[in-house]
């Protein structure tokens, strides 16, 4: 597939870095890896899920899809960027990463589903803040975002009911 330029009346193929991909599937990979070490699904959990929460084998279908979603996301957004864009794309994958990872420990690990719902409204602004930004670069890098941002709203609703299910 080709594409024209906007400032010329040449062809030119779609930009392909394969480091650059690979790179953005080995950091969604470490993201995720250290977020799964903080989730630990025991009697705690299962004494606080709420009732419309899927079942345990759906979570890790649904993140692994969602990851792949994230990475291509940064991959689609990094070699579209300009020069101006790369350190935006950094900061915010980063602060969103953090986010995430963050949610896992107070929710799973210390059982402080308060402070992992607070988490929560970060880790979403991010996500609304990195599709603004990645539609600005490449609108597919943003469109990949929106699973991500729906499922985490599920998450907010879920984390929620947690809180209303313990006090």
């Amino acid at each position: 597939m080709k594409t024209r330029t906007k400032n010329k009346n040449q062809w030119m193929k779609p930009k392909c870095n394969i480091k650059v991909f690979i790179s953005c599937f080995v950091i969604v990979v470490a993201v995720a890896f250290i977020g799964s070490r903080f989730t630990k699904i025991d009697s705690w959990y299962d004494s606080v899920k709420p009732s419309i929460t899927p079942p345990n084998y759906v979570f890790p279908i649904a993140w692994t899809i969602l990851f792949a979603l994230i990475a291509a996301s940064m991959y689609f957004a990094w070699v579209n960027s300009n020069r101006k864009w790369k350190l935006d794309i950094i900061v915010l994958f980063t602060f969103n990463f953090v986010f995430n990872i963050l949610w896992s420990y107070f929710y799973f690990t210390m059982h402080a589903p308060m402070f992992a719902f607070i988490d929560l409204i970060f880790l979403i602004v991010s996500i609304i803040l990195l599709i603004i930004l990645t539609y600005k670069i490449d609108k597919r890098a943003s469109y990949l975002l929106v699973p991500y941002l729906l499922w985490t709203c599920f998450a907010g609703v879920l984390n929620y009911l947690t809180i209303i299910n313990l006090y």
